[in-house]
């Protein structure tokens, strides 16, 4: 792109909020006029839509659905909670759904997707210019069935696969009975309720893990400890950190006398069966959300694929 033509695109949206992809595309279709190109993207409907793009947008919903193969989680934002109850937000969210359950898609290839003919992006588009409100599908994830029992969980539900909180659990069952989908199901309540973000030590990040050793040897060193003492102290600071946020480690939220493991190894001495616990997935809506903007210069960058 000439120095000129980047010009004429950074002008275009710091006129319009536009995003700078469909700056490229207004000004190639309208012989790079600027005046035209803003009437194009009114005509679009992205003008009014990208006015709000850069509005918080921390509300919103995640939605669950599976298929024989996959389960799907997402989350849609939008800037109120009262925006999350609209009819045309939900019907929007269970469309999205059931067009993620295709195939496996990156975040991306999903806005890319065609729904009913219309790329979702562009349906999204459309969506934020009815409502009033930014709106965006902020990520999405699966996992496989293949020959493991998957069991969904939603909290604060506004339809049975739409609420604030979704959890995906999959384990490995002898029996596959309808004792082990429930138990399954309880660990996803307590997945939702706790917060793990792993399922084990092992798979804790070691890059997480030497943070927060290096964190609690400076605060007892702050505390006078001697070397001596502070790695006595931290054997049972590091346990307790791992117990607090791994799964299988964590106080089971129906008998905090004992932990996920032990629970898991009571349900097999009591039916009989054999749970293996594989993975997990966990979104709560508006968790982690960056509301900083990016620079022009920045999202120049992104497309450009350097950052």
């Amino acid at each position: 792109m000439s120095d000129d033509s980047l010009g004429k695109v950074k002008e275009l949206r710091d006129r319009t909020g536009a995003g700078i992809q469909d700056c490229k595309i207004a000004l190639s279709e309208n012989g790079y006029d600027i005046e035209k190109s803003i009437e194009y993207l009114r005509k679009k409907g992205i003008l009014k839509a990208a006015k709000k793009s850069s509005r918080n947008a921390a509300e919103g919903l995640i939605c669950i659905s599976d298929n024989d193969k996959l389960a799907c989680i997402i989350e849609i934002n939008s800037e109120t909670d009262f925006v999350a109850k609209n009819d045309k937000f939900l019907n929007f969210c269970n469309e999205v759904l059931k067009v993620a359950l295709k195939k496996v898609f990156t975040l991306n290839q999903l806005l890319n997707e065609k729904n009913n003919n219309i790329f979702i992006k562009d349906q999204l588009v459309e969506l934020v210019s009815q409502i009033g409100e930014n709106i965006k599908i902020r990520r999405i994830d699966y996992l496989n069935k293949d020959n493991f029992l998957v069991e969904k969980y939603i909290h604060n539900p506004v339809a049975s696969n739409l609420g604030k909180i979704g959890v995906l659990v999959s384990s490995n069952s002898k029996k596959k009975d309808s004792k082990a989908f429930d138990f399954t199901k309880k660990i996803g309540m307590h997945i939702a309720a706790m917060a793990p973000i792993a399922l084990s030590e092992n798979d804790l990040d070691k890059e997480y893990l030497n943070k927060e050793k290096e964190i609690l040897i400076e605060e007892l060193k702050n505390e006078g400890k001697k070397d001596n003492i502070i790695n006595k102290i931290m054997i049972g600071k590091l346990k307790k950190l791992v117990d607090d946020n791994t799964l299988l480690g964590q106080k089971w939220i129906y008998d905090n006398q004992k932990s996920v493991l032990q629970a898991l190894k009571e349900y097999e001495k009591e039916t009989g069966d054999y749970i293996s616990l594989q993975s997990f997935v966990r979104f709560k809506v508006g968790e982690g959300v960056d509301l900083k903007r990016k620079s022009f210069d920045e999202e120049v960058k992104s497309l450009a694929g350097t950052v």
